[in-house]
């Protein structure tokens, strides 16, 4: 069929329902004429590629899609659906940004490490003279990580689960300052953390300082690098809005970072968890059992973070080639069909 016919046989239909975009109500109807549009957006694309036709039906079924999930309710298994799928496709987006994170933290702890090592003072800069004063008596007592002891499990987990929250919400937010900041946060959370660990190899505890920070460690410095992650995505939407405007960039960048931030949530609830009830025990627990908590802790992070974001992306990309329909002009509407449909 000529381009001329198929416009003369199907323009009044289409005139009718992109009217009836701003008129009707009924999810049925709407559905159906959705319908339509795809089996008329997919013949378009086939025979006439390119034409302002095929243009006119995509961003005409576009409007419909969005129209119907705007107004529809959200499945019970929609928050599920939100970690399953939509944050692991970020974290395969941002791979970069997370690879950059992880590698300027990585630099970090270095310098605090070589700093301690090169300034005996440089220690109690960081970590304070009443902690080192504190740990150098618990150290002589044979008990080096007592101060995970003190204080009652519940207050801990609280008062640490909010403070993690806090400081990857401030990571985030501060990514409005071209990245600056967040940078600033990874370098404080790197140096700390070197100049802490050398403080203990440098006493002779630090492989027991592994098995008993990293606890809950794994699992929070972990997430601490993701959170400098989503700072950094929101700094690249500032400063490299590409072919967007920056505004459109920025929102758009904002509300990913966001996304990252807000799945971590969970993941700073059991590092809590695991330093408010389970690190205070470090002394009665067996070795091996320390062993595997770390193991699990870290094949968790790499599996979530890194893994299986490769796996989804590839698991699409092969659903994407086997449709011939889907190009990648609405890759984004299939993959939200994806998500609204996952029950």
């Amino acid at each position: 069929m000529r381009e001329a016919q198929f416009l003369k046989q199907n323009a009044d239909k289409w005139k009718q329902y992109e009217q009836e975009l701003h008129g009707l109500d009924n999810p049925d109807v709407f559905a159906e004429r959705f319908v339509e549009l795809t089996d008329d957006l997919a013949y378009a694309r086939t025979f006439y590629a390119g034409s302002n036709t095929t243009n006119y039906l995509n961003g005409l079924t576009s409007r419909f899609h969005q129209k119907i999930y705007r107004n529809k309710k959200e499945k019970k298994a929609r928050i599920w659906t939100f970690w399953q799928f939509e944050l692991p496709w970020l974290f395969h987006k941002y791979q970069r940004q997370l690879l950059y994170s992880f590698l300027l933290f990585v630099a970090f702890v270095c310098i605090g490490v070589l700093s301690a090592k090169y300034d005996e003072s440089f220690v109690r800069l960081i970590l304070s003279d009443a902690y080192v004063n504190m740990t150098n008596e618990n150290i002589e007592k044979g008990d080096p990580f007592g101060v995970y002891r003190k204080g009652d499990e519940l207050t801990m987990f609280v008062m640490i689960a909010l403070n993690n929250i806090y400081v990857a919400f401030l990571m985030f937010v501060t990514g409005i300052s071209a990245g600056i900041f967040t940078v600033v946060f990874l370098l404080q959370n790197g140096i700390m953390l070197g100049a802490f660990e050398y403080y203990f190899f440098k006493h002779g505890v630090g492989w027991s300082s592994i098995l008993a920070v990293f606890i809950h460690g794994t699992i929070e410095i972990s997430v601490v690098i993701v959170a400098g992650c989503a700072g950094l995505v929101l700094a690249n939407s500032l400063v490299f809005p590409k072919t967007f405007s920056r505004w459109h960039s920025l929102l758009k960048g904002a509300r990913d970072a966001m996304k990252i931030t807000f799945g971590l949530v969970p993941f700073f609830i059991v590092a809590a968890f695991f330093e408010g009830f389970v690190t205070r025990h470090y002394k009665e627990m067996p070795t091996a059992l320390k062993i595997s908590i770390l193991v699990a802790s870290l094949a968790l992070i790499l599996w979530y973070f890194v893994f299986y974001p490769i796996y989804l992306h590839k698991k699409i990309e092969r659903a994407q080639h086997d449709d011939e329909n889907l190009s990648n002009d609405n890759f984004q509407l299939w993959l939200n069909q994806k998500l609204s449909s996952e029950s």
